[in-house]
């Protein structure tokens, strides 16, 4: 078993649940996060204080543009898989501050491929996202299908990062799986996200945005799901492209030029915004005051998955029903904020 893993965004909502899900499983795990403050940086903290508590983590707090600090932490911890996911996230916040996204999104990655080349680590998986599929139209999405009309400054730079990394897998033979992940929400979430805004202000008493009105879908994938899949593909290694016509995998996005393919994982049920905030309604046991707005510059109408790729590579299909994941994410956070 492959034992030695860097985890980028270690103290990110995503990178957490998987650092513990690795460290768990008898993995040294060595995680790697700037702790920005785009989001409240107590909360990553704190998912860092949880993983402190496993002799098997160690930790490194330093930019992804910061080359030098970068490549001389993978160096010395010597990983056999990099599981990239640190990035500036958020639709919305790249509309007021696009040169953040390009910096860390299109520069930090840079770095992280390089850091891989000089390793040559055995595998390099990398998030991508959903909002790549931009104003594409034919739902489910699925992987194969042309995605060139990203409509935000955040979907172009994971584009590229694809771009980059197909390239770098192709020239130094460096295995990669690109994941677009679906609307992930559960336990020690963001605060910019849907789910957490809507409990923070039902439980205030204050008004929740509802955008286009509420006429939105989104495939919302949980994040014990996600972290799974995530770590079923590790052991998918992109075979080379050699192998590549022996794959025999259906609907496969195997690179012909690279050991490099791309991943959907998500739930693949189409769920209405306002269903979701139903549920979160009937959980809490109290109504929304709703502000109907319109939709916000960038966003989509409706996201959907076909996740079939993920479902033959690895045997496994996310399908934790929101109605669960809204329970357990309201839950940790009445524990975690006393409301």
């Amino acid at each position: 078993m492959t034992n030695r893993v860097f985890v980028t965004g270690a103290a990110g909502f995503i990178g957490y649940h998987l650092a513990k899900l690795l460290v768990e499983e008898g993995f040294e795990v060595h995680g790697y996060d700037g702790l920005t403050d785009y989001y409240d940086v107590s909360l990553k903290q704190a998912r860092l204080a949880l993983l402190a508590k496993y002799t098997s983590f160690s930790f490194t707090q330093a930019m992804l543009e910061d080359s030098f600090t970068l490549e001389h932490t993978v160096s010395e911890f010597a990983p056999e898989i990099i599981v990239h996911l640190a990035a500036q996230a958020g639709v919305r916040y790249s509309l007021e501050n696009p040169h953040a996204y390009v910096q860390s999104n299109v520069v930090g990655t840079m770095n992280i491929l390089e850091a891989a080349r000089q390793n040559s680590v055995s595998h390099l998986l990398m998030a991508s996202t959903s909002s790549v599929y931009g104003a594409n139209t034919v739902m489910p999405f699925n992987e194969v299908q042309k995605a060139d009309t990203q409509l935000t400054i955040y979907a172009a730079t994971k584009k590229a990062n694809e771009n980059m990394s197909h390239a770098y897998s192709h020239l130094w033979d460096i295995p990669t799986t690109m994941i677009r992940f679906f609307t992930v929400y559960g336990p020690w979430g963001r605060p910019d996200m849907a789910l957490f805004k809507f409990v923070d202000g039902i439980l205030d008493g204050r008004p929740i945005d509802i955008y286009n009105r509420g006429d939105m879908k989104r495939d919302f994938t949980y994040i014990n799901d996600l972290v799974k899949a995530i770590r079923l593909l590790m052991d998918i290694v992109p075979p080379t492209p050699k192998l590549a016509e022996k794959s025999g995998v259906a609907g496969d996005s195997l690179s012909p030029r690279a050991p490099w393919r791309v991943v959907n994982i998500g739930n693949s049920n189409k769920v209405s915004l306002l269903d979701f905030l139903n549920e979160i309604e009937a959980y809490l046991e109290v109504k929304a005051q709703r502000n109907l707005m319109p939709m916000q510059a960038g966003d989509v109408s409706a996201t959907w998955a076909d996740s079939s790729l993920l479902r033959e590579l690895t045997g496994f299909s996310p399908s934790i029903p929101v109605r669960h994941g809204i329970a357990e994410f309201i839950d940790w956070f009445r524990s975690y904020y006393r409301k």
